[in-house]
């Protein structure tokens, strides 16, 4: 992923309004830590899959904290932040949290700089770790992240998640798919279903590319011949997990890439 020295400061907005001093932070860090969120690359005020990421906003929001977020709204705030920013490019998040003795939830909404997903092929290393809520996108993941780095320290690119009996899962940031000469496989297992994945399962059928799920474990990664992760970043192939090696298939990956280049962008 594109990566940067020293990152810029975001632009951030709570429930409107920017955010400059500590006093405006209050809640998110009182109060951040129990919230969820989605992430979405946002390119000349569009984004891919916008309704799946209100619908998901509007679900996890009914679940934790038991009332929906309207879709006009969550877009109303976004399209101020960028204005705010003065971008219409950027990577935006938007986190719903609720503080004690508040009426409603939250919105919190984060405007970067864009971002894309390196195209090279990455190394996985597995791990024993389930998110819990797996279903959610949501925050506190200490454990996935302290898997990444310690991934990244032995010379990974990221980490895999496994369940008991080395069953995949997810990555600890992306959705992971597998091709067996055939079909693309998604591990039929908890697991966080992100935009892109969903996008692509809805959009590959239609290219003549079966996409199916699955049961996905370590011992039987050598039934596949090819894999490849994603996010809201993007698409990258997938060279190696642990030992076992990948040969990098050009030709599912320009039909995967293909399909979701093709995929509609929504006005915010």
């Amino acid at each position: 992923m594109t990566t940067s020295s020293e990152p810029a400061a975001p632009h951030i907005e709570i429930d409107g309004r920017r955010a400059t001093t500590a006093d405006d932070l209050l809640v998110p860090a009182l109060y951040g830590g129990y919230a969820h969120f989605t992430a979405m690359q946002v390119r000349d005020g569009r984004v891919r899959g916008l309704r799946t990421h209100l619908a998901r906003l509007d679900s996890a929001n009914r679940e934790v904290f038991g009332a929906g977020l309207d879709a006009e709204l969550v877009r109303e705030r976004v399209r101020h932040a960028l204005d705010g920013a003065g971008v219409r490019d950027a990577a935006v998040r938007v986190h719903a949290l609720w503080a004690p003795g508040a009426e409603a939830a939250c919105l919190m909404v984060t405007v970067r700089p864009p971002a894309t997903m390196s195209a090279a092929p990455q190394a996985l290393m597995s791990v024993p770790y389930e998110r819990p809520f797996p279903h959610l996108k949501h925050l506190g993941g200490f454990a996935q992240t302290h898997y990444g780095v310690l991934a990244r320290r032995a010379g990974f690119d990221d980490a895999l998640l496994t369940a008991p009996g080395g069953v995949v899962t997810e990555g600890a940031v992306t959705n992971i798919a597998f091709y067996d000469g055939t079909s693309v496989v998604w591990p039929d297992a908890p697991s966080l279903h992100g935009v892109t994945m969903t996008l692509l399962e809805a959009r590959l059928p239609g290219a003549g590319l079966p996409s199916v799920r699955g049961p996905v474990t370590l011992d039987g990664l050598g039934a596949y011949r090819a894999a490849f992760v994603t996010n809201s970043q993007g698409i990258a192939p997938v060279r190696r997990i642990d030992g076992t090696g990948f040969a990098v298939d050009e030709e599912l990956m320009k039909r995967v890439t293909s399909v979701y280049a093709a995929t509609p962008w929504d006005e915010v």
